[in-house]
């Protein structure tokens, strides 16, 4: 299988790019999450349980995880300024039919299209990535991952805003027109870079994502480290909807805005990301990864407390967030420095077990704490947690530099 990579060592990374690409991120992986402050709400109109309604974060998840596997790994021999664009319109489409959607049966697979096409933000990290200067490859990538986060977590409140006054149809529709904007703005402002590597056939694309985790133990090792972090990500922010919501016993009692609201307290983690990017450009890469992991450790006992204490609860949020997005962003500075033809399909082999560990969350959310409670929940995080850091020092100790 031959690989040539394609020059675009013309294209200059300017900010305007950077900041679309930031943008572009946020806004799709945002779709992901929009719906999950309103579960509680969403339960209710379509008479289904907590349980049920938290399959509706699964289903995003899995479409994401399906969109990886499947789409991002031809973001190395397709044209992107076309792809991305496409992408978003699809996502467009997408959201109107979730917004008009009369039942829980209709809903579900439309979350599941909308989530297949949210994939668009992880053609644009190694995308930024291949454009960036060596130098300054962790930065540009870490302010890339800030829009993602931000998307991210900025959903939840803008969510909460919207359905406070128009219901959750409403955000739907106001999450498609950004999509649309957004693909506009990509084909129009974007210069066209071609692509990463040619000569491959699509089985042939796929095939060679298997040699990459067959040939890289620090790809592999990542990869396990990343199920851990984003399943007890999704396993807190799909749980802390019925916490707010009061459900189990729980001492919140919040409207759909003031739990949107909790999302602000996350804003720390993205921001800090450029600067885990910044460190893991000046070679301290093993550092950062046990301090991140580490901060999420600490983070666990003021969740804990968090459930019944709402100071505690939003400095927890803060840290465990930065904590988590720095596990990312760890993980993907780590494995982009290994291959750079080949950027998209590792991002593909990372984020397919990555978003595993998201799907695994939700679902254990909605399960732990209709049995448990948040208590629960917490106990769940914690034991994964103390998991992923006897796992990262195994790793640590194979390895006579940092990976």
């Amino acid at each position: 299988m031959t690989i040539s990579i394609t020059d675009t060592a013309g294209v200059k990374l300017t900010r305007l790019v950077v900041f679309v690409f930031a943008l572009t991120a946020g806004s799709s992986a945002a779709c992901l999450y929009y719906l999950q402050p309103l579960l509680h709400t969403v339960a209710g109109e379509l008479d289904v349980s907590i349980a049920t309604a938290a399959l509706l974060v699964s289903a995003a998840q899995i479409g994401y995880l399906s969109g990886i596997a499947l789409l991002v790994p031809l973001g190395d021999f397709l044209e992107r300024r076309r792809m991305i664009p496409a992408l978003l319109l699809a996502s467009f489409a997408a959201l109107a039919v979730s917004a008009a959607a009369p039942n829980f049966a209709v809903l579900l697979p439309a979350v599941f299209v909308t989530g297949v096409t949210a994939s668009a933000a992880q053609i644009v990290v190694p995308w930024s990535s291949a454009l960036a200067e060596p130098e300054r490859r962790g930065e540009i990538v870490g302010t890339v991952m800030s829009g993602l986060l931000l998307g991210i977590l900025m959903s939840r409140v803008l969510s909460g805003a919207i359905a406070q006054v128009g219901g959750w149809r409403t955000v739907l529709l106001v999450a498609a027109g950004l999509q649309l904007a957004m693909s506009v703005s990509v084909y129009a402002l974007v210069p066209t870079t071609g692509r990463a590597a040619a000569g491959e056939r699509y089985p042939e694309v796929l095939a060679s994502i298997f040699a990459l985790i067959r040939n890289y133990p620090v790809l592999r090792q990542r990869m396990v480290l990343g199920f851990l972090a984003m399943a007890c990500f999704s396993l807190v922010w799909t749980a802390i909807v019925f916490l707010l919501a009061g459900m189990q016993a729980s001492p919140y009692h919040y409207s759909e805005f003031t739990i949107g609201l909790f999302g602000l307290a996350g804003v720390a983690g993205a921001l800090g990301a450029p600067v885990v990017g910044r460190l893991a450009d000046r070679g301290y890469q093993r550092e950062v990864t046990t301090a991140v992991w580490a901060t999420v450790l600490v983070s666990w006992a003021l969740l804990a407390w968090g459930g019944h204490n709402v100071v505690a609860l939003i400095a927890a949020l803060l840290v465990f967030d930065l904590g988590v997005q720095g596990i990312q962003l760890s993980n993907q500075s780590a494995i982009y420095a290994l291959d750079p033809a080949a950027r998209s399909r590792l991002t593909t082999a990372y984020m397919v077990t990555f978003f595993l560990g998201g799907v695994a969350g939700s679902v254990s959310a909605g399960i732990a704490y209709q049995s448990g409670g948040w208590s629960l929940v917490c106990e769940i995080g914690l034991a994964a947690t103390i998991l992923g850091l006897l796992l990262w020092a195994a790793f640590a100790r194979k390895v006579s530099s940092p990976a």
